[in-house]
């Protein structure tokens, strides 16, 4: 029986003894209640802040833990709970916890010793003796896992869910008998749970015992409606009991639920396949191979397809790819064949007829020394499943693995959300776009209120504003914020304003500097790269002169004025030179801002966001780098690094990345960890 995050719950959040100043104790409070309002990236930030006033005290590192945990951050759980053990090892809850998060990584040895460390505290509490059995089910160590449930379920005879999960563990030792006698009993006890209804389920599918395979599978769907998975698998039992309209139907609603479902996209193409829907079924393995570009079981199938539907070009574009990547799939070579029969060309039909015959043959009389290839499909775990790291993946497979990620997303992704519209609750469920932190600007707007702990402060913009040099204030902000048509008109109106100034010919370094940002947001980049030059003639010391011209001539850099014709190519030539000219100089004003104030973080962001939208990931490492050793609480910083990790496939440190840009109120953090998970 996999983990349920649900059970969590039994954690019990004690009362905080009275030995932090006031204004820790109240901000842990306020967080606590945030947490149980499972408002949890708002909790983190607060704990964050009694961490700061008491880092010794035990309780706030605990709780963003739990936070952590209903975010699915199992990395960051684990280590906040060992913080929180190193400042009080009678903290028994933390053992829960980070056992629990242990488990849901795979690691179910070290969770045991979790559990058994609790155990000493309390040898009688339920949900320590329930998670080390499910522990000791994944370690295989059938004895001690069947003697734990017996302590269990002794001491708790009601707990359906330790039937339930003992009746898993049966299954996988092959006592079907036991499984289902413990299963019938967790039922009996209470009918509102999933999984034992699944489990037995699927016992009943093995034995064949369709309808009442189906029967479990209905009150299941009766009591979660929205999980998309229950209809996969009962457009397989309806299959099996002929129901050809039934298994369709459920295929088409676990896709109006999840429209990117791929399991349902090929299921329901296999079954359109089957009753010569050709040209739809044709659709379907589209779209898993948009979604899946190496899901070769897709694409056989698609050859197959096109095969039928007499696209003889298609079907072999798609064969071909198989036999490249799987040459000894010897199925591939006898549809080749088949395909070039039907254009006539017997000669070729022949030499792939032949191919394929030659490796079965070689096979037959050597299996060991001529094994054939047999691709699978990647089994995509269901809800039922833990969620596990698989600390196997080579850096490829991660690299294709996010850039994948990368490619879908933008068919479904939702705006980035910021902290007053709607962050609660489990944000890592949400499909946010895969893209990074967006890079600083000027603005005369300020920023909506989000999570993210950094104040977009710098001394030269504070100076700047507390000496009025303008009538206006000046925001560092990040990415564009919309503006509505009186905004607009209202900025319009200020570039007349200072329009008026410079042609009066008293124009101050100040002016020019407000003349450029409101021309950089107006998107008139070369007028504004224009401004901020004057404002640098004037004062060559200006830094904030030097980001608005660097965003300027960086912004027009990617939103040419002119086209280039593609078919002359000195133009081309001409124009790459001149991108290069012109990249030289966005760096060379950020390069200078810095020598004006080492510390200036947003600079390094930028340049950073630079080299990576450009594909150079070891530059930009090195500037988000030199972000977060200037300032260890930017969480952009850390959110942009560990996609950038991704990028090149170092799983390991993209994942600690992350896990603190979630914590610093980076929300598509969360959410990009469970999608790599």
């Amino acid at each position: 029986m996999a983990v349920s995050i649900a059970l969590v719950t039994a954690i019990v959040v004690c009362s905080l003894p009275v030995r932090a100043q006031i204004n820790a104790e109240q901000v842990l409070n306020i967080g606590r209640n945030v947490l149980s309002m499972e408002d949890y990236m708002l909790s983190i930030q607060y704990f964050n802040q009694a961490i700061k006033a008491k880092p010794y005290l035990s309780d706030p590192y605990f709780f963003r833990a739990l936070a952590k945990l209903y975010l699915e951050d199992y990395k960051g759980a684990e280590e906040d709970c060992t913080l929180a053990l190193e400042r009080n090892k009678f903290k028994t809850e933390a053992y829960k916890v980070r056992g629990f998060a242990r488990q849901n990584m795979g690691k179910d040895s070290l969770a045991v010793h979790d559990y058994d460390a609790g155990l000493q505290y309390n040898p009688e509490e339920k949900y320590f003796l329930f998670y080390k059995a499910l522990a000791q089910t994944e370690l295989k160590r059938k004895d001690d896992a069947e003697k734990t449930f017996e302590v269990l379920l002794r001491i708790y005879p009601k707990f359906e869910d330790g039937y339930a999960a003992r009746g898993r563990m049966r299954v996988l030792n092959g006592d079907t008998v036991g499984a289902l006698a413990d299963l019938d009993k967790s039922i009996e006890i209470s009918r509102i749970q999933v999984n034992p209804l699944l489990i037995r389920s699927g016992i009943y599918a093995d034995q064949k015992r369709w309808a009442e395979a189906s029967a479990d599978l209905d009150a299941a769907i009766r009591l979660k409606p929205q999980e998309a998975d229950l209809y996969i698998n009962r457009a397989y039992l309806r299959y099996n009991q002929d129901d050809y309209f039934g298994a369709m139907s459920d295929y088409n609603y676990t896709l109006e639920l999840e429209p990117y479902n791929t399991a349902a996209l090929f299921n329901r193409a296999l079954l359109r396949y089957e009753v010569k829907d050709l040209n739809r079924a044709a659709e379907d393995l589209k779209k898993v191979l948009q979604y899946e570009p190496d899901n070769f079981h897709a694409r056989y199938n698609l050859g197959l397809v096109n095969m039928e539907r007499g696209n003889h070009r298609e079907a072999l574009e798609d064969l071909d790819v198989i036999t490249r990547k799987y040459p000894r799939f010897y199925p591939a070579y006898y549809a080749k064949a088949e395909v070039y029969r039907d254009m006539g060309n017997m000669r070729a039909a022949m030499q792939q007829a032949h191919t394929g015959d030659e490796l079965v043959s070689r096979y037959v009389a050597n299996p060991e020394k001529n094994p054939l290839d047999r691709p699978v499909i990647a089994s995509g775990k269901t809800r039922m499943d833990n969620e596990t790291y698989n600390e196997d993946e080579d850096e490829m497979e991660v690299m294709n693995r996010f850039n994948q990620l990368v490619t879908v997303g933008g068919a479904k992704d939702q705006p980035q959300l910021s902290y007053n519209e709607k962050i609660k609750g489990r944000v890592q469920d949400r499909d946010l776009s895969v893209e990074p932190e967006p890079s600083y600007s000027l603005s005369l707007l300020d920023s909506p209120v989000t999570l993210k702990s950094t104040s977009n402060y710098f001394r030269e913009l504070d100076d700047f504003n507390q000496r009025q040099y303008i009538s206006d204030r000046v925001y560092l902000c990040a990415g564009l914020r919309p503006m509505d048509e009186t905004a607009m008109q209202n900025l319009f109106s200020r570039a007349d304003y200072y329009e008026g100034i410079v042609k009066g010919g008293n124009a101050r370094a100040a002016d020019y500097l407000a003349l450029g940002v409101i021309r950089a947001m107006l998107k008139d980049y070369q007028a504004a790269v224009v401004a901020f030059g004057r404002a640098i003639e004037r004062d060559p010391g200006f830094t904030m002169a030097y980001i608005g011209r660097a965003s300027a001539r960086y912004n027009a850099l990617r939103n040419p004025a002119e086209t280039v014709d593609s078919e002359n190519p000195a133009a081309a030539a001409l124009r790459q030179r001149e991108m290069q000219r012109d990249m030289a100089e966005v760096l060379a004003d950020y390069d200078n801002a810095l020598r004006l104030n080492p510390r200036l973080v947003y600079a390094w962001l930028n340049k950073g966001n630079i080299y990576y939208e450009n594909g150079d990931y070891t530059s930009a490492l090195q500037c988000y780098s030199e972000a977060i050793k200037l300032d260890p609480s930017f969480g952009s910083a850390y959110f942009n690094r560990g996609i950038t990790y991704l990028h090149i496939g170092n799983k390991r440190f993209a994942f600690a990345d992350l896990s603190k840009a979630g914590e610093l109120g980076i929300l598509p953090s969360y959410n990009l960890l469970k999608r790599m998970k």
